[in-house]
C-alpha cells in the first residue's frame, strides 16, 4: 500500500494582518516598515503601498470611522506613489521628497508610542509595590534646610517703595493725622520685648489697624534687625511674623 503524502499547507500571506490589533493606520504602516527592516528615511513607497492595500482588504468588518482612517492613509500612499512617478525638474532648487511629511508623522507617532509603553511599564511596576490610590508621604523640609535667599537690603528697598506708594496723595479730600515716626515704632518694639520673650507683629499693629502703621512697624522691625537688636522669624510662608530679642553675644 502506497502512503500518500499529506497535501502541502496553504502558504499564508505574510502581510495578512488583523487590523483589530493596530491602533490606527500609522501603527499598521510602522509595523510593515519595522518588520521588514526598511529604512524609514528611504521607504520603498510602491511596495509599502501594495502591502498596506493588501492588509486592509477586510475593512468591511470594521466600523465606519476606523475604516475611514485606513482608507485615508491608503489614499495618501497612492498620492505619494503617483508624485514619485512624475519626472523631476532639472532646476536649481532641490525639490522636497514627497515622503518627507509621511516620515515625519511616522517618527512622531513612534516617539509617542514608545513614551506610552514606558509609562505603562512604570505603572505595572508601581502596581506590584503599592495599592491603587497610594500616595507616598513626603516629609516637609526643615526650616533650617531652607536658607533665606533675600538680602535685608532688598527687603528694606521694597518696604520703602511700598511706604512711598501708600504716602502718595489720593484724589479728593483726605484728613492728615499725626505723622508716624519709625523711631517711635522702634521704641514701641523695644518696650514690648522687655515685657515678653517674643512679640507677634500683628499684635503691634492691631491697636491702630491702618496700613501706614503696618508699614511703619515693618520698617521699624527691619531697622532693628539690621542693627542686630532683634531677630525676625516666620514658621512658613504667610504665617505669623514673630519678633525676638537678639541673642546675647558670647
Amino acid at each position: 500500500m502506497i502512503a500518500h503524502a499529506p497535501p502541502p499547507a496553504p502558504v499564508r500571506d505574510p502581510y495578512e494582518v488583523d487590523l483589530e490589533r493596530f491602533h490606527g493606520p500609522l501603527d499598521l504602516l510602522l509595523h510593515l516598515i519595522r518588520n521588514q527592516d526598511i529604512d524609514i528615511f528611504d521607504i520603498p513607497i510602491a511596495r509599502i503601498t501594495q502591502q498596506f492595500l493588501a492588509a486592509i482588504r477586510t475593512l468591511e468588518r470594521m466600523e465606519l470611522e476606523r475604516a475611514g482612517e485606513f482608507l485615508e492613509m491608503a489614499a495618501t500612499l497612492v498620492r505619494i506613489k503617483a508624485q514619485m512617478l512624475f519626472p523631476r525638474h532639472d532646476g536649481g532648487e532641490e525639490e522636497e521628497d514627497p515622503r518627507a511629511e509621511l516620515v515625519r508623522r511616522l517618527l512622531e507617532y513612534e516617539h509617542f508610542r514608545e513614551a506610552a509603553r514606558v509609562l505603562e511599564r512604570a505603572e505595572r511596576e508601581r502596581a506590584q509595590l503599592y495599592g491603587r490610590g497610594f500616595v507616598e508621604v513626603r516629609p516637609a523640609p526643615r526650616l533650617a534646610d531652607q536658607p533665606l535667599q533675600t538680602e535685608w537690603s532688598e527687603v528694606w528697598t521694597a518696604a520703602v517703595a511700598l511706604a512711598a506708594r501708600l504716602a502718595e496723595p489720593q484724589p479728593g479730600y483726605r484728613f492728615q493725622g499725626r505723622p508716624i515716626r519709625i523711631e517711635e515704632k522702634m521704641e514701641l518694639i523695644r518696650q514690648a520685648l522687655e515685657k515678653a520673650k517674643r512679640v507677634e507683629y500683628a499684635a503691634l499693629v492691631r491697636p491702630w489697624g491702618t496700613r501706614m502703621h503696618a508699614v511703619a512697624t515693618v520698617l521699624a522691625s527691619l531697622e532693628l534687625a539690621k542693627r542686630h537688636a532683634v531677630r525676625i522669624r516666620q514658621a512658613a510662608p504667610f504665617a505669623s511674623l514673630w519678633i525676638y530679642p537678639a541673642a546675647p553675644e558670647a
